[in-house]
């Protein structure tokens, strides 16, 4: 838009260069009227406002505790549809504790801790070796914590790891080989229960029974892990570890509790319109019940990655649509449920912390990544960082994101509407031929500019967000910045401006006044027309008298200073002659005054018909 008026601009400014040039043989008082026409079709405003509201609403999220590494989200975010995000600590607290353990030695359930018997202190025993023998997940540090506290003879410092298998597989486990002097080994497994019976020696009515136990833990939102000793000393370690036979040891059983506020950061979610779908690698029992007592909506369904990724294109964008719960997922599953969800028009925010999360914070509209427990590979994918791990701050983002798409429209707009009656004031007279041609200079063009630059940049990126914002669904994402309907008031808005500022340029004319007492009415009528648009303009729903409670002191700050400047330009004699001006009557002042609001209050019966139709 701003490349297209600059083309215009200068086309003008060349043509009445030229005409002027050809009529009177004046080439300088050409270039002053040409320059002074293209000064006022430029809306050099427009670059300078996205510039300023991308910089300065990047600076509020930090201070709100969200870093933006990539500014071109910060208007996104205000359009975000849907917010993937993980469990573990996303939505619980990440704090692990242990409820209870099953040992399938003496096929017992122990849910009093403090009084453990034989087989399962075995199990806590077998699930300390498979953990990292210096732990750093909040799982290991409580399995290391149960290890000290049930185990009388502490073994840890007589072996060391020989071999190990990382997290892997689908489920996945992990496997740790330790040896002692006397090249005794230990050969421990820890992972998903489905993945710890796939490797186990087990009857099938074993199986059966097992699944029954994991059913009831699981639906009580517990996290639970399999753990699994080797049946044999390994001379040579095979290729993977799913290859070793392994003995059930049994099951351990954590809770990671909602955090306190995630009901109602899910509930304002979606009071925005914004829909949650939790995307993790734990089972389906378990988020199922977590999700529930968090909140989340349609939490009936839930498919698994490897299900996920045998559907075609158009089963995958059915099922993300209907969907909100995805279990059991790896990197390529995740990436594929973005993808299908980008590919139902939607604007898609994913929040990450792990390796694994990294494609899926690339591809997503918005990336976010945690600033305590993200790792290094999902900070450098992801666009923000929630810097306190706090999911409530999306909330936060998403209403930044609004105030400044919101304002940053209302800016332009206003850009347009201003921009239409300086045009006219300036173009009008000269190419109708009327008596005073020249009825604005450059130097009105731009002290106008003056007061322009700093209403549509800091005054309107300091207005605060309108009442009803996060109570609005998210908009289309098949919406322009500025659609016809709001290009078309704005333009309406200019033209009414410059219908009242011509009536005046008219009737100072008709009353006999000379060229600068035209000219100083004509100004006071532009200036304070300005002053309402900027006013009126602060919402496009609410009246000028409710939004007058909205505190933005930099708006008032910039009318006193451009009254206080007007004022000083009609009444201040070196002012006066710089800016060829003259002393108006206070009638005649009043009269300008008064079209000037006529000219822009219209609006306000517009919005109150606005709001009486909704």
């Amino acid at each position: 838009f701003v490349r297209q008026m600059t083309f215009i601009g200068i086309l003008v400014f060349l043509m009445v260069w030229l005409i002027s040039f050809l009529k009177n043989n004046d080439w300088l008082g050409g270039l002053l009227k040409g320059l002074t026409l293209a000064m006022s079709i430029l809306p050099e405003e427009i670059p300078v406002a996205f510039v300023t509201f991308i910089a300065l609403g990047s600076r509020r999220l930090v201070r709100d505790g969200i870093l933006v590494k990539k500014t071109r989200v910060v208007e996104t975010l205000g359009g975000a549809t849907v917010i993937c995000t993980d469990k573990t600590g996303t939505i619980t607290e990440n704090r692990m504790s242990l409820q209870c353990i099953y040992a399938n030695q003496n096929k017992k359930l122990s849910n009093d801790l403090s009084n453990l018997d034989g087989p399962a202190k075995e199990v806590i025993e077998a699930s300390m070796w498979s953990s990292e023998p210096i732990p750093f997940d909040p799982m290991e540090k409580t399995i290391h914590d149960a290890y000290e506290k049930n185990v009388v003879n502490d073994k840890r410092s007589a072996y060391a790891m020989i071999h190990e298998y990382p997290l892997g597989g689908k489920p996945p486990m992990m496997t740790h080989v330790f040896e002692n002097l006397q090249k005794e080994q230990i050969i421990a497994c820890k992972g998903a229960p489905e993945a710890i019976l796939e490797v186990c020696t087990l009857q099938d009515v074993e199986k059966l029974s097992i699944r029954n136990i994991i059913g009831k833990l699981a639906g009580k939102g517990y996290r639970l892990l399999g753990v699994a000793l080797g049946s044999d000393k390994l001379n040579e370690f095979p290729v993977t570890q799913q290859e070793i036979r392994f003995q059930f040891m049994g099951l351990l059983a954590f809770y990671d509790p909602p955090k306190k506020n995630i009901r109602e950061v899910f509930n304002s979610f979606y009071t925005a319109g914004v829909n949650i779908k939790i995307i993790t690698g734990d089972n389906a029992l378990t988020t199922r019940a977590i999700a529930e007592s968090a909140g989340l909506k349609d939490a009936e369904n839930v498919v698994d990655g490897d299900e996920l990724m045998k559907m075609s294109e158009s089963q995958l964008n059915d099922c993300v649509r209907n969907t909100n719960i995805f279990t059991r997922m790896f990197p390529e599953a995740k990436l594929a449920v973005i993808n299908a969800i980008k590919a139902n028009h939607q604007i898609v925010a994913m929040v990450g912390d792990g390796v694994n999360d990294g494609p899926a914070l690339k591809a997503a509209d918005i990336g976010i990544a945690m600033g305590h427990k993200g790792t290094e590979l999902a900070k450098n994918a992801a666009d923000l960082i929630l810097l306190e791990d706090d999911l409530a701050k999306m909330i936060v983002a998403i209403a930044a994101g609004r105030r400044i798409y919101s304002n940053l429209k209302k800016a332009v707009q206003y850009i347009i509407s201003i921009h239409i009656p300086i045009i006219a004031t300036v173009s009008l007279p000269l190419f109708l031929g009327w008596i005073y041609p020249n009825i604005f200079t450059p130097v009105h063009v731009i002290f106008l500019e003056l007061v322009m630059g700093p209403t549509c940049s800091i005054v309107f990126e300091n207005e605060p967000l309108e009442k009803n914002a996060m109570q609005r669904p998210p908009r289309l994402w098949t919406s322009s910045f500025l659609n016809w309907k709001e290009m078309t008031i704005s333009i309406f808005q200019g033209i009414m401006i410059s219908i009242g500022v011509l009536l005046i340029y008219q009737y100072a004319v008709h009353s006999g006044a000379d060229e600068d007492m035209t000219r100083t009415m004509v100004f006071i009528t532009l200036v304070m027309a300005n002053i309402f648009l900027t006013l009126v303009n602060r919402s496009f729903y609410y009246s000028i008298l409710s939004n007058l409670k909205n505190k933005n002191p930099l708006l008032f700050a910039v009318i006193s200073v451009t009254i206080i400047m007007l004022i000083a330009m009609v009444y201040v004699p070196a002012f006066r002659i710089f800016f060829h001006l003259a002393v108006p009557p206070i009638p005649d002042i009043l009269i300008c005054i008064t079209t000037a609001i006529i000219s822009v209050l219209w609006i306000e019966i517009w919005k109150w018909n606005k709001r009486k139709t909704k």
